[in-house]
């Protein structure tokens, strides 16, 4: 329960009441996305005294509410659409004639985000973790104000702060986000049509996931990209026959092209004005009905009082921290999009355990060399460790292994062969260094290849490791072998 302060700092700042907790918590997290939330259950699992404070009213943050979660329903059912439409009757399935409804699709994921909120407050109910609704901000060392929704704050003394404040999306200079015509991530999950043309400004995780919804629901989907390659990231050969996947299903790219503006029509329309900044750049107007800009993100760091206890920050607005999340300041720690490192909400909860477990006990660690990424189109890309680039640059000896899912059973059987695995490895120790897959399924996969590179596995130690048959995991296996079976 809340007890009504006396004093604290200036008992009249702006006539305003304060409130405190009427125990000290061992932790305070700002955040409920995924670092944060899980951060408190990890807390609370430990018998710590933690409160998680949320501001959008609801807990899981980008993620959950308007990122991984919804964008993920929104793929599933738009693939399911395509294969109705496209597929099923190559496998004696008569639908007859199959139509999309875009409210029907919204309320699926509406009802899927829903249904994973409440489960947090419920497992924050099970592990005794506090959950206070509002802005929270740092008013000293030991102190987060909440400020809830109808402006009544109340302060939280703690011993321990952590900042999970995740990011929030930028645009492009001079380019104003309405999240109608101009859209960001956000407004692209909760469009009321499919637009005639959709033009994707970024060619990352983002832009390709909610660029490929779109184009399966009928929208002449281009995507423009800066850069001479599309999947940032992503093993360059993998990056390549990825484009060409993606171009097969009727999605256009232009790299290499600079977006100079986008004007609004009188028709209704909107021009996307482009200019070439390399050989095989785009020059000109690309029109459109709806724009996505997915150009990246920032950190949501500000109107946190980092400077009233004088928190150091990058120039990117990314808390700087220590091997063990902890700031300049002893009792502030970060952890997810707030600090340096890839914006993915697995990376954030792995951070959010170990910083917990830190300070329960001193321990908690992070293996960087050893996350996964995803990229959530049919195929699908996912990798974890060195890309052929990296290994090149550094100079390193090291081979190369490829099995196509052409050669898989399971994937023959399936129809859906398109992709293969590619594995890095040491030359002198055979040590794993590097797995990349594109083909269906290829993020469940590979959690058996970071397994392997978090215990510094070699390429045998999977070869000569049972997998069932037939199972599109057994094309893991095959890359493995010195020399596969069915290729």
């Amino acid at each position: 329960m809340l007890r009504q302060l006396n004093r604290l700092n200036n008992p009249v700042r702006l006539g305003l009441r304060y409130y405190s907790t009427a125990e000290q918590q061992d932790v305070v997290i700002i955040g409920g996305g995924p670092g944060g939330y899980v951060a408190g259950i990890k807390a609370g699992q430990l018998g710590m005294k933690v409160t998680v404070v949320e501001k959008r009213g609801k807990l899981g943050g980008t993620c959950l509410n308007v990122g991984c979660i919804p964008s993920k329903a929104l793929l599933n059912a738009s693939h399911m659409y395509e294969d109705a439409k496209t597929r099923f009757s190559n496998y004696g399935v008569k639908v007859g004639s199959v139509e999309v409804s875009v409210a029907d699709m919204m309320k699926y994921k509406e009802k899927s985000v829903n249904g994973l909120t409440s489960g947090i407050e419920g497992l924050f109910k099970k592990n005794k973790v506090s959950y206070s609704k509002g802005h929270g901000s740092i008013v000293s060392p030991n102190q987060v104000e909440v400020t809830a929704a109808d402006g009544t704050k109340s302060v939280i003394n703690t011993k321990n702060i952590v900042i999970a404040t995740g990011s929030d999306v930028v645009s492009l200079p001079g380019l104003v986000i309405d999240e109608k015509q101009i859209v960001s991530s956000t407004g692209a999950l909760s469009l009321t049509t499919v637009p005639k043309r959709l033009v994707v400004i970024g060619g990352g995780v983002i832009g390709l996931e909610l660029g490929s919804v779109w184009s399966r629901l009928g929208s002449e989907t281009t995507v423009v990209e800066f850069t001479p390659r599309i999947a940032a990231g992503a093993d360059g050969e993998v990056a390549k026959k990825f484009q060409r996947t993606l171009e097969k299903q009727h999605i256009k790219f232009h790299l290499e092209t600079k977006v100079t503006g986008v004007t609004k029509n009188a028709d209704g329309t909107v021009s996307v004005n482009t200019e070439s900044v390399g050989g095989s750049g785009h020059s000109g107007a690309i029109v459109a009905d709806v724009v996505l800009v997915s150009v990246g993100r920032r950190p949501q760091t500000q109107q946190l009082g980092l400077e009233k206890v004088g928190v150091a920050t990058d120039k990117a607005g990314r808390v700087e921290v220590d091997e063990n999340f902890r700031s300049n300041v002893q009792s502030v720690f970060a952890i997810g999009d707030a600090i340096k490192g890839p914006m993915l909400a697995h990376k954030a909860e792995e951070e959010g355990i170990a910083c917990i477990e830190y300070l329960h006990n001193g321990g908690g660690h992070v293996n960087y060399g050893a996350i996964p990424s995803v990229i959530y189109t049919h195929p699908e890309v996912a990798w974890v460790g060195k890309t052929e680039e990296e290994l090149v640059k550094e100079g390193a000896k090291f081979k190369v292994g490829k099995f196509p899912f052409m050669a898989n059973s399971r994937a023959r059987t399936n129809d859906d062969t398109e992709g293969f695995v590619k594995m890095l490895s040491d030359v002198a120790t055979d040590r794993i260094l590097g797995v990349h897959i594109m083909g269906a399924n290829a993020g469940e996969m590979i959690a058996e290849s970071v397994l392997a590179v978090e215990y510094g596995a070699s390429t045998e130690d999977i070869a000569r490791t049972c997998h069932a048959h037939p199972t599109l995991s057994e094309a893991v296996k095959e890359c493995a072998m010195e020399k596969p079976i069915h290729f």
